[in-house]
């Protein structure tokens, strides 16, 4: 008897093994030790045979891990997951064992209880919420909670999650970003009385252990977790909560690609279990999915004690010469005012390090990265200029073209350490902080950090994208947009709506325990309508302009598309093998094939890349055909192909 087995590498199929005893009885799903190569490996029996070559000596299975086995839905979503986004089989199965003594070593599970436990009470609207999410309980449903941010959503997830877990099931919630789990941890703790299980690429092996066996032997029931905590093995699965789904963190863009709020929906399907997406703007996908009553929609309409949204100021850089500054004097004025009452300030600056752009003023000589195709920026608390994609780094220092001395460079474009130290010079007594992936590299430096904003030891906050999402600091009432830029780029089809959705959360941060608050926006184009249906508050009626656009143009969500990038050593063998791949794509007439043309960010890592985006012509699963094509083109090792399906960005 022959037995298909998975192993957890980069091969799309399963590997066909005899085994040792005719009496030996395997099923999909179990677990067993086989040899590949010259090494031994752990793989997974599965679902179905791929046929063997003739002449090729079939090896035999070594034994059979006992205590652990996949169930039949997640070797379902395995297989789903690889068909959708055309990654290989083995790799999505790799994901899901994370490291291979999670399955061999047993771990002591201890729950961490907490005296911290406090009683929530629900409003009326935070009731009718939770009686309209439970009434979708029933087998797989998808339900949008949708409220205005600071209205008590997660409260009300917290209660339906409550009744799930009595009924010994459990619950997978997932957030965007890593940095948000320290605050959600301290809410979760206060309402279960308990610490909660974080799941992250940043946790200890040992950690990662005791929950992925844990949640195996359906002992640890509530699971937070970023994108990969999605492939965990379940036993008993009982509810899916995707928080802030229109968060684009949830896509994955290195290594396997994928977008894991939609990935939790199928699992969510697969499984046969509902499914919430928080959110206080909808993304695109799931509005059109609400209006075309393809998912229920719970809304709630005010904040929690009714505390009124944040009152909006438009600051015109037009009319103000700032010349070498960034904050306006309208803004410094109001900023005061509320510094002076003992209340916080955020100013919002959506780029790391000084600036983001350095010309020589003599000869016009600009620091590009020699691996890839961006400028360098400069960095004034290390004195470097660092290359945002690949790492690369060097000093400022560099003869000028035009005389014997080094450039004198002018800065172009404020960052965070810019505005800091602008900051620095208006208010020279006051505590000032700037949270943004580069200060808060370790665990203990975001939770100090954390715990000093909630105390309120810090007045003034310099933040990037990190710190508009999920928050809650109850004594910050005024936010600073210093360079609200509502352009977009060029070739993002999603700036419109990415913009919409970050202001929202944005302004959300301020004013949640506070009936007097501020949000000001420093632009140069005031009368913008991004901005203008940001002000009156109306995100339905962004949402439907939006979706009209997308409609007359053939955008998602009307249209798939899915991006091939081919990238490689060299600029002809890069522009080669995207011509032959596009020879190839046109054999599928489903799509229509546009391109080869070069990446917005041409070069990355010394990699010279082109792409390629297909539009479906027609509604349906069409990635069955392309997957034939893609798994028999024949590339070098010099040249890497790509594909990222229902693309977020497009460098």
């Amino acid at each position: 008897m022959n037995v298909p087995v998975l192993l957890p590498k980069i091969f799309n199929h399963p590997f066909t093994y005899k085994i040792k005893n005719k009496f030996d009885k395997f099923k999909p799903g179990d677990l067993v030790e086989v040899p590949f190569g010259k090494k031994k490996e752990i793989g997974v029996v599965w679902d179905s045979q791929q046929e063997p070559q003739k002449n090729i000596k079939l090896k035999t299975i070594e034994k059979k891990i006992s205590g652990i086995s996949l169930n039949a839905n997640l070797i379902k979503f395995i297989n789903w997951f690889s068909a959708y986004n055309l990654a290989p089989r083995g790799l999505v199965l790799k994901m899901c064992f994370g490291d291979k003594s999670n399955l061999i070593k047993d771990e002591k599970l201890t729950l961490i209880k907490s005296k911290a436990y406090k009683k929530f009470n629900l409003n009326n609207d935070q009731k009718k919420a939770l009686s309209n999410l439970t009434l979708n309980e029933k087998g797989f449903s998808v339900s949008v909670l949708q409220g205005v941010t600071g209205s008590g959503k997660t409260i009300v997830y917290f209660k339906q999650i409550k009744k799930i877990i009595s009924r010994e099931k459990q619950v997978l919630i997932l957030l965007p970003e890593i940095f948000l789990t320290n605050q959600f941890k301290k809410r979760f703790t206060e309402y279960f009385g308990y610490e909660p299980y974080i799941w992250h690429s940043k946790i200890s092996l040992k950690k990662k252990r005791i929950i992925w066996q844990g949640v195996f032997k359906n002992k640890i029931k509530i699971v937070i977790g970023a994108r990969s905590s999605l492939a965990l093995p379940f036993k008993k699965l009982g509810l899916i909560v995707v928080d802030e789904e229109h968060d684009t963190s949830y896509k994955q863009e290195e290594g396997i690609i994928y977008n894991a709020r939609d990935m939790a929906i199928a699992r969510a399907s697969i499984e046969n279990i509902p499914i919430n997406l928080v959110t206080s703007i909808p993304s695109l996908e799931t509005f059109n999915n609400i209006k075309i009553k393809k998912y229920k929609v719970v809304k709630i309409n005010k904040r929690y004690d009714n505390f009124p949204l944040p009152e909006t100021e438009i600051i015109n850089l037009n009319l103000e010469k700032l010349k070498d500054k960034n904050i306006s004097k309208e803004t410094i004025k109001i900023v005061k005012s509320f510094l002076n009452k003992n209340n916080q300030v955020l100013f919002f600056i959506n780029r790391r390090g000084y600036s983001p752009l350095l010309i020589c003023k003599n000869c016009g000589f600009r620091h590009t990265c020699p691996n890839c195709s961006i400028y360098l920026t400069y960095h004034k608390f290390k004195n470097l200029l660092i290359c945002h994609h690949c790492g690369y780094n060097c000093k400022s220092d560099i003869k000028c073209k035009k005389n014997n001395t080094l450039c004198d460079f002018l800065m172009y474009g404020p960052g965070v350490e810019r505005v800091f130290d602008e900051l620095r010079e208006i208010f020279p007594n006051k505590n000032i902080k700037i949270i943004s992936s580069d200060y808060l590299t370790k665990k203990k430096e975001s939770e100090n950090i954390i715990k000093e904003i909630e105390d309120n030891k810090i007045d003034i906050l310099i933040g990037t994208q990190m710190i508009s999402k999920g928050f809650n600091f109850p004594k910050l009432n005024c936010i600073v947009v210093v360079d609200a830029d509502f352009s977009g780029r060029g070739y993002d089809l999603r700036s419109a709506e990415k913009n919409v959705q970050l202001y929202n959360q944005l302004s959300g941060r301020a004013g949640r325990f506070s009936s007097n608050s501020k949000i000001i926006y420093q632009t140069t184009v005031p009368t913008n309508k991004t901005l203008k249906d940001l002000i009156i508050n109306n995100p339905e009626k962004f949402l439907n302009d939006e979706l009209e656009l997308r409609r007359i143009n053939d955008l998602p969500p009307f249209r798939k598309l899915i991006a091939i990038i081919i990238s490689s050593n060299t600029k002809e063998n890069s522009f080669e093998w995207a011509r032959k791949v596009k020879i190839k794509l046109s054999e599928i007439g489903n799509f229509e094939i546009l391109g080869p043309v070069e990446a917005p960010i041409y070069k990355i890592n010394k990699k010279f890349r082109m792409r390629i985006l297909l539009r479906s012509k027609k509604k349906g699963f069409l990635h069955t055909s392309l997957a034939y094509i893609l798994n028999n083109l024949k590339t070098t090792g010099k040249t890497k192909l790509t594909v990222d399906v229902d693309p977020i960005n497009f460098n």
